[in-house]
């Protein structure tokens, strides 16, 4: 049985990984996991809370353990957009799921996040949006195996983009 059948969704907060998600999983009959509120379940917390009382990197150690567990068959898994700092997380992704990046410009982004803190976002002491953006991009693409610009694009035409992309890619195994 083919071990990689799930879509693994990365990027930057706000850029629609659950949105899309829902959606795709619908459209390919797939499951869907929103690995922030796995975190939720397994820890009895909320992401912002785990985040006070842990601080930033304990935050990231329970994501990465609550990622690198994940077991599921033909999910779309929506993960939080610090994944990619937990190795150990993205290697099991990968090896149980294609990686999408979901890329938007900083710009819109912005617009986006009007209150990063109650999302849960995570920021160092000092760090801002543009420095976490410049930190993480290199990282969502070393990790991605198909790269969606949503820059102007509806969830629906970036849906579209999405499919496209992946039966390119699955054309070009086998």
């Amino acid at each position: 049985m083919n071990k990689k059948n799930n879509i693994v969704l990365i990027g930057m907060p706000g850029v629609g990984k659950s949105t899309i998600g829902v959606i795709l999983a619908k459209e390919l009959g797939y499951g869907f996991i929103d690995a922030d509120l796995v975190i939720q379940q397994q820890t009895g917390k909320l992401l912002k809370d785990i985040i006070e009382e842990e601080g930033v990197d304990g935050f990231i150690r329970v994501e990465e353990d609550v990622n690198a567990s994940i077991e599921s068959h033909h999910c779309i898994i929506a993960t939080g957009g610090s994944v990619v700092y937990g190795a150990k997380a993205m290697d099991h992704l990968r090896e149980i799921g294609t990686v999408v990046y979901i890329r938007v410009d900083l710009e819109t982004l912005e617009e986006r996040l009007d209150n990063m803190k109650n999302r849960g976002v995570v920021l160092r002491e000092g760090q801002t949006l543009p420095m976490l953006f410049d930190e993480r991009t290199p990282l969502y693409e070393k990790y991605a195996d198909v790269i969606i610009d949503e820059k102007d694009l509806t969830p629906e035409e970036t849906l579209d983009q999405l499919l496209k992309q992946l039966q390119k890619l699955a054309q070009q195994r086998y």
